[in-house]
């Protein structure tokens, strides 16, 4: 080789290496990534949404620090659904199998994670992450699991997983010339709770905000107080994970979420469509990206987290992403309602959790689909026969045991208190419509008053066009298919519905002439994942 040729191979080199340099810089000035998934906490829980008697600092810190969203709200409540919008970018009846809770993941359907990963981005996630359900693929949606250090907790009812731990051995083992993207879920405050936990956490009862769809007694109070204790304890983490970042000089350069998949795991709440569940709190931070204590009322849904984190790290968002980007509203410096065309959320629901027969069909959910505006929210129920909460000799599934719900159950009509009981499982009327300024809590319905007769039409209207608009099954008269979605728990369905129990995966394929999608071989449900 003569010296002409070697200074070029010497000089090919030196310009690889400085294109290496290069594009590593410029990954690294792309925005790392952290969400901090609460499970079952209610948005009133928060301090900055006023609540009184649970203390979040730290939540409230990230409102403060950065922007808080007064309008947020899920696809579907119920965990699995309501992650799955969140990771893919679509809404929750645009998601076939896995618009039901306790699916198979399609596998056709892209999650933001493994978008970024391939686009050169390290992720992972600890503690709760998609979840129930079984999903194709080496790793979670949410990432790769850092899920290797538990801890004593201070009470019985939460996770031994030690959180701050797993999210630091990620920051410290991952590839530091790569941006990253961590999914922190925490799994409080997810039933069960240590009973009285409050009175060792020094808990006043007399401060406790009983919502009025919630009976005011000791035990409901004492249950609420239990539930809070869990969502300091998930605030706490958040304080853990921002000194995390902190001390590694990460903060700055880094989206943080902080948000809940649905609300809180009480009756008449937790997987219902009513305000309370649905509309989650919701606040980000981004260094000097975003101009620190703004209150944005524009409507978000979680569809709209995913293209927004793509367009973040400079990306096109996928096209199966049906949410629209809301990374104008994290950089403007404006409060109040940022974007005029973000008026209203659209919310719906399928089959939750198992305990519900129609005729000779097991597993049958309660379809409904909802809108929400500044004033009102308005449901339509498309199957008022059916028990909204599962059905009674099924022991009411769809709502989480609890001293609250036994309380609520075992009341007679004779019992001054069974209103409550209406409140949480009776059955419904096919449209519901509430005056959200006026009633939070969702007590009145006025769907049959005459005097709003035009708001019920107009708001089903603006509904049934957009569904119809996102091709959901429900609007297009072919929403029956979500009830022969299989669920995976075959053991469980055998013990609990006996004789009435049949294999749904053939029962899928008489139906509609193909299969639905199997369960990949070899899966194993792990501990944790409800």
């Amino acid at each position: 080789m003569n010296k002409r040729s070697a200074k070029k191979i010497k000089y090919v080199f030196l310009l690889f290496g400085l294109f290496l340099s290069v594009s590593i810089i410029g990954q690294n000035k792309r925005p790392n990534i952290l969400v901090i998934m609460a499970d079952d906490i209610s948005r009133t829980s928060m301090g900055v949404y006023g609540s009184k008697y649970i203390k979040t600092p730290n939540f409230d810190r990230i409102a403060h620090e950065g922007v808080l969203f007064t309008n947020a709200y899920v696809s579907n409540p119920k965990c699995s659904p309501s992650r799955a919008c969140f990771l893919t970018g679509r809404y929750s009846w645009q998601l076939e199998e896995a618009a039901n809770h306790i699916p198979v993941m399609p596998p056709k359907w892209k999650f933001y994670p493994e978008l970024l990963e391939s686009n050169g981005y390290s992720i992972g996630f600890t503690g709760k992450g998609w979840g129930p359900g079984v999903y194709y693929g080496e790793h979670n949606p949410a990432g790769w699991e850092f899920n290797n250090f538990n801890l004593k907790p201070p009470y019985s009812g939460i996770s031994n997983k030690d959180y701050t731990s797993n999210f630091e051995q990620y920051l410290d083992t991952r590839d530091q010339n790569k941006p990253f993207c961590f999914w922190f879920g925490t799994h409080e405050a997810h039933r069960k709770y240590e009973k009285d936990s409050y009175k060792k956490a020094g808990k006043d009862l007399s401060k406790v905000s009983v919502q009025e769809f919630l009976p005011d007694n000791e035990l409901v109070r004492g249950d609420l107080a239990d539930y809070g204790v869990e969502v300091e304890y998930h605030d706490m983490m958040i304080g853990k994970a921002l000194d995390a970042l902190s001390k590694r000089g990460l903060l700055d350069n880094t989206i943080i979420i902080v948000t809940s998949d649905q609300g809180m795991p009480f009756p008449r709440v937790k997987g219902q469509i009513y305000d309370e569940d649905f509309h989650v709190a919701f606040a980000v931070r981004w260094g000097d990206k975003i101009k620190p204590g703004r209150t944005v009322t524009d409507f978000i849904n979680f569809p709209d987290v995913a293209p927004t984190l793509m367009e973040a790290a400079e990306l096109k968002p996928h096209q199966q992403m049906t949410g629209k980007s809301f990374l104008n509203l994290l950089l403007s410096d404006k409060s109040g309602r940022v974007d005029k065309k973000r008026q209203f959320s659209l919310v719906g629901k399928e089959r939750h959790d198992m305990g519900r027969v129609e005729g000779d069909q097991i597993n049958v959910g309660y379809p409904s689909r909802a809108i929400r505006t500044d004033k009102y929210f308005y449901a339509h129920n498309y199957k008022p026969n059916r028990w909204p909460a599962g059905d009674p000799e099924y022991g009411y599934n769809n709502t989480d045991d609890s001293p609250t719900k036994s309380y609520v159950t075992g009341l007679k009509e004779t019992d001054p208190d069974y209103k409550y009981y209406s409140l949480a499982f009776g059955k419904r009327p096919a449209d519901e419509l509430f005056d959200v300024l006026m009633d939070p809590d969702c007590i009145n319905n006025l769907a049959a008053d005459p005097l709003y007769a035009s708001i019920v039409k107009d708001l089903k209207s603006t509904m049934d066009k957009a569904l119809t608009n996102q091709k959901d099954p429900r609007a297009l008269g072919m929403g029956d298919i979500f009830d022969y979605y299989p669920q995976i728990r075959e053991e469980k369905m055998k013990k609990m519905y006996k004789e009435k129990y049949y294999d749904m995966y053939k029962k899928f394929l008489e139906k509609f002439g193909k299969p639905t999608v199997p369960i990949p071989p070899n899966w194993v449900e792990k501990e944790g994942e409800n």
